[in-house]
Order: C-alpha cells, then sequence, then structure tokens
C-alpha cells in the first residue's frame, strides 16, 4: 500500500486550502448565525469542481479516486461543517448511486449537471418508522403502466431544500422484506412532490435538512436505480461510501482541533508559564494525536481498498464508526484546553463540540455500525 498522493492532488488540496482560509473561513460565523452558506462560497465551489469530485470525467467531473476524495474531504473537513456537509452529502450519498448503479441513459441524463453543481443530489432513506432499521421502509411504489406512483415520507434529508435529484428508496413489493426494495432517482419537479419546512438542529448551521413528502409521485419506470428489488443492497453500498467520506471530513476537522489546541496552549499563560507545560496538557496533546493517527491510517488504508475494487462494507463501517468516536472525544479534550473560551460561541471550538455530536447518529449510528461489524464478521467465518 502506498498512500502517497499524486501531485495534482496534492496541488488540488492546496488550493482547497487557500479557498477555505480566504474565502470560506472568514464568513463562518455569519454561516453560524445566519444557517446560511453565502451564494457566492457555493459558486465559487462549483467552478472549482467540488462538486463533481467523483464523477467520472466523462460526464464532466474530476473522477477522482477515493483516495483522493478522502483528501479533498480531509481538507474540507478543517471548515466549518455546515458548508462541507452540503459538499458531502452531494458528492457521497447524494450521487455515487448514479454513479456506480444507473444505466448509462440515466448517467448521461443527471450527471453531467451534478458535477456543475448546477443540480444538487439528496439520498432519501431514513422514515419516522425507519432509521437504523432501514428495511422497516413504509413508503410504497406501485407500478402503473410506464411509470410508478409513490406514497409516503422522507424525514432528516440532507440538501432537501434545494436539492434537485433524490436518491429514493421505496417498497416495491411489501410481501418481500429487504429483497422488495426498489430505488429510484426522483426529481424535484415530478408531480406530487414536496418539501417540508427547514429543521432547526444542534449544529451543522449552513447545511439544511427537511422532511419529503410523496402524494401519488409519478417516477417514470425508467429512473429506476440498478434492478428493481435490489434498492437495500443498494443503500447499503451507497452508504458505505457515504460513511467513508464522512470519516475524512471528520479526520480534517480533528487535525483542526488539534492545530488549534496546541497552538493555544503554547500561547495561554497560567501560574507564570504556558499551559502546554503543565503535563496533563501534554497528555491531552498526545492523546488527540494518537487517535488522529490511527484514524488517519484506517481512512486511507479503507479508501485504497475501494480503489482496489474490494467491498468494504465492514471497513468503512469501521471507519465512520471510529472516526464520530475519535472526533468527538479531540472536541472534547479541546474544549478542556481553552477552558472558557472553548465554550463561547465566538470562538470556533465551541462550534465544532456541537458539530461534532451528530456524527455519532447520521448515516448510521455508532451501534448500527457494531452491528454491520459483527454482522460481517460472522459472515466472513460463514456462521
Amino acid at each position: 500500500m502506498d498512500f502517497t498522493l499524486p501531485d495534482e492532488i496534492v496541488r488540488m488540496k492546496m488550493t482547497i486550502r487557500d479557498f477555505i482560509e480566504h474565502e470560506v473561513e472568514p464568513y463562518a460565523m455569519q454561516i453560524e448565525e445566519e444557517d446560511h452558506v453565502p451564494d457566492e462560497i457555493l459558486e465559487k465551489s462549483k467552478q472549482m469542481g467540488l462538486f463533481g469530485l467523483s464523477i467520472p470525467e466523462e460526464y464532466g467531473g474530476m473522477g477522482l479516486g477515493q483516495v483522493g476524495k478522502a483528501a479533498v474531504f480531509e481538507e474540507l473537513g478543517k471548515t466549518i461543517n455546515g458548508y462541507t456537509t452540503i459538499l458531502g452529502a452531494h458528492n457521497g450519498i447524494g450521487s455515487v448511486g448514479i454513479v456506480e448503479l444507473a444505466n448509462e441513459t440515466l448517467k448521461q441524463k443527471y450527471l453531467p449537471k451534478m458535477a456543475s453543481g448546477e443540480w444538487i443530489g439528496a439520498f432519501a432513506l431514513t422514515e419516522p418508522q425507519a432509521g437504523s432499521n432501514a428495511a422497516n421502509l413504509q413508503t410504497r411504489a406501485v407500478k402503473k403502466g410506464d411509470r410508478y406512483i409513490i406514497n409516503g415520507q422522507k424525514i432528516y434529508i440532507t440538501n432537501a431544500p434545494y436539492a434537485h435529484v433524490f436518491t429514493v428508496m421505496a417498497v416495491t413489493d411489501p410481501s418481500a422484506g429487504a429483497k422488495g426494495i426498489t430505488s429510484f432517482i426522483v426529481e424535484k419537479d415530478f408531480p406530487g412532490f414536496h418539501v417540508g419546512s427547514i429543521e432547526k438542529k444542534m449544529g451543522l448551521h449552513g447545511s439544511h435538512t427537511a422532511q419529503l413528502y410523496f402524494e401519488d409521485l409519478e417516477v417514470p419506470e425508467e429512473n429506476v436505480i440498478g434492478q428493481v428489488g435490489r434498492g437495500y443492497v443498494n443503500a447499503l453500498k451507497i452508504l458505505a461510501n457515504g460513511r467513508l467520506g464522512l470519516a475524512a471530513r471528520a479526520l480534517g476537522s480533528c487535525q483542526y482541533l488539534l492545530d488549534r489546541s496546541v497552538r493555544y496552549a503554547k500561547e495561554r499563560v497560567q501560574f507564570g508559564k504556558p499551559i502546554f507545560e503543565q503535563q496533563i496538557i501534554q497528555h491531552y496533546l498526545a492523546d488527540m494525536a494518537l487517535e488522529i493517527e490511527t484514524l488517519r491510517w484506517l481512512v486511507y488504508r479503507v479508501a485504497w481498498m475501494v480503489d482496489q475494487g474490494q467491498e468494504v462494507i465492514k471497513e468503512a463501517a469501521m471507519a465512520k464508526l471510529h472516526a464520530s468516536e475519535v472526533y468527538n472525544r479531540v472536541a472534547d479534550k479541546a474544549v478542556q484546553i481553552h477552558g472558557g473560551v472553548g465554550y463561547i460561541a465566538e470562538y470556533p471550538i465551541e462550534r465544532f463540540y456541537r458539530d461534532a455530536r451528530i456524527t455519532r447518529i447520521y448515516e448510521g449510528t455508532s451501534e448500527i455500525q457494531k452491528n454491520i461489524i459483527a454482522a460481517q464478521l460472522a459472515k466472513e467465518l460463514g456462521e
């Protein structure tokens, strides 16, 4: 395994770092307070190609492999998480199903506009009675002539208020359980599609979630992704990809918090000397650095496995689980090191602390990740 990044990825990281420093971070507090990412930031992100990271070049994207994508996500994780979540959801679960599972006609229709950012993507799986238990979907899709009629609702859908293209999971055969779920590409302009009000959240300000309502939603038959009845399997593949991206973004956030904590510990003087000289602070920093480095190796190893064509359901769950838990522990130590400053909203540490909490819940809770890991272990042993 060689995780040396190609020169073009290194240059891209440097460009993104400069963009974040000069054009995103100055607006971080505004984004946090207004719960809105300025249009000019999103427009510049589109011009930089950040909405087409892993969409193949023949459809207008960058065609990055998973290692390159992880490197970009790590860099993006070092700024306000609400902004990075818009990009992460679009480049991950919002588009990967179309890239990897859709037929050529659907790719030609949707991917060019998604690569340019003209159309933003979202993933609609979670329902009031089907969160962690994804096989308990209640949304129904009934075949009628050359189209499907979908009725139901989804909740907590990231990018819902401004997305144009949704990967929607619905039940086509209620008697078949998990094997009766099908994946569909749904456009916001399809008859019967409705977006609910924006939900107020603890963190991730600037990234919006909302409910979706389907009332006799008409979807053309040709908008089925993959095979009818393979939606649950598709969802597992899509989520595995998304979880790895989330882990890479969490890695970047952790590194940001460590860097800020080291600088603050060297500058903050108590009892006549910088608090960095206190052994307990050194131990906090050492613990943070150790966990971040183990996370980095896990993220890039799993990304490398994806690029080699290997199945990573278990490993992606491990990466997501470890990343979310490490992010929360690192954020907690960062607040402790900063003391009162770490608790004040006008400084970034408090923001990252709140943003970290959702990582243990969305795209599969930490407990669900453990279930996935255990199930894969049993499968590997043939039991």
